[in-house]
């Protein structure tokens, strides 16, 4: 990152087109982890006005009532009524697929990747302050329109954050942009006014507006029809919102929809969990943590981490420190981090890693990891 720049992140609600659709996929694995905690899931969804469709690979000993699970989660999202159509479309995974992941004796990656996890100390939640800060706007804009704060909001809304650094290091707010879904009968005015007093002011702690931030509500004017009646909504649409905001790298598989034996959804958690631990311990200020995988085989084909010049270790230590420490296979990580629980759907909306609950958000290695990197400096073998 240049030391004086702009960066910035969005954010939408669970209310998005696109998010609903990851939001009933994880809805429809952790139905599937329910009945059976070896279910083998991938999931995608289409919504669009007047249907939502749901297809993919299932193999598990139950299948759940996948319908049952799209109009719940719809409900839930905000959008009332029935007046679209359901349909589900699934068979089990490829014999293949299924012969590479599990014909061993050691479950198998279920499919390549290439899969980074960042953290940094910028904020408490170890993320970049833009991508903290457009989470927080849509969190804060769901939550006033379920506890009817500003009457007329609809579930659809969308936020953008865009902070200037100076020397490296956040300086201002130099835009911040929300749109939002409303009543028809709700004027601009009063809306961009209710925004600004109840969603974007108690959502910049950390560096409160100013006179020279530029704040857009609503810019393109009238929002009334939204959600998937007006814009179709597909899974995997939202992976910058899902992660790092853009602002780290991204392999570019999608989370939503499937199952911990996908090492795009494990890898990704893992390489998070790791790196946010590795900043956590004050190894570093900044790092990624990158991991490759192959179909079919059980240990990463690349472990490598980048502390961005920050760290208190050299790269290489660090590295082996992990390799000792971590479980990197998918058994390894489904094993650690949980990802045979139906845990899914509550972590999916507002960033995957903002949620301080979830399991790849703890920081419980954080003091095994530098007295590891202590002796790898050493030259001490770990055991």
């Amino acid at each position: 990152m240049k030391d004086n720049c702009i960066l910035t992140a969005e954010s939408v609600t669970e209310g998005h087109p696109d998010k609903l659709c990851d939001t009933i996929a994880d809805a429809v694995v952790d139905a599937c982890l329910t009945q059976d905690a070896a279910a083998r899931v991938a999931c995608e969804v289409m919504a669009t006005a007047g249907k939502i469709i749901a297809a993919g690979e299932i193999t598990a000993a139950k299948i759940p009532d996948i319908p049952a699970t799209i109009c719940r989660t719809v409900r839930e999202a905000g959008y009332g009524g029935s007046d679209y159509e359901v349909e589900v479309i699934t068979h089990e995974q490829s014999p293949d697929i299924a012969e590479a992941v599990c014909g061993g004796t050691e479950t198998g990656a279920g499919d390549q990747g290439i899969l980074y996890g960042f953290a940094c100390d910028e904020t408490k939640e170890l993320l970049p302050l833009p991508v903290v800060l457009a989470h927080r706007l849509t969190r804060l804009l769901t939550d006033t329109r379920r506890q009817g704060i500003i009457p007329g909001l609809r579930p659809d809304g969308k936020a953008q954050v865009s902070v200037e650094y100076r020397s490296g290091v956040p300086y201002h707010v130099a835009t911040v942009v929300v749109s939002c879904q409303h009543e028809e009968e709700l004027p601009l005015p009063e809306l961009r006014r209710d925004i600004l007093r109840h969603v974007i002011r108690p959502a910049m702690q950390e560096l409160p507006l100013d006179e020279h931030t530029e704040v857009l509500v609503n810019p393109s004017g009238r929002f009334v029809q939204g959600g998937f009646e007006a814009d179709t909504g597909l899974t995997g649409r939202k992976l910058m919102v899902d992660t790092y905001g853009g602002l780290a790298p991204h392999g570019g598989g999608a989370l939503s929809g499937k199952d911990g034996t996908k090492v795009d959804r494990s890898g990704a958690y893992m390489a998070r969990y790791i790196a946010k631990n590795v900043v956590a311990a004050g190894i570093a200020k900044e790092c990624t943590v990158s991991l490759a995988y192959a179909i079919g085989k059980a240990q990463p084909v690349m472990v490598e981490v980048d502390t961005h010049g920050t760290g208190k270790f050299s790269d290489n230590a660090l590295e082996q420190a992990i390799c000792v420490l971590f479980d990197l296979t998918p058994d390894g990580m489904i094993r650690t981090l949980g990802l045979d629980k139906p845990i899914f759907r509550q972590f999916c909306n507002y960033g995957h890693f903002t949620h301080e609950q979830a399991p790849w958000e703890q920081t419980n290695m954080a003091e095994p990891l530098e007295c590891a990197c202590r002796a790898k400096e050493a030259g001490v073998s770990q055991r």
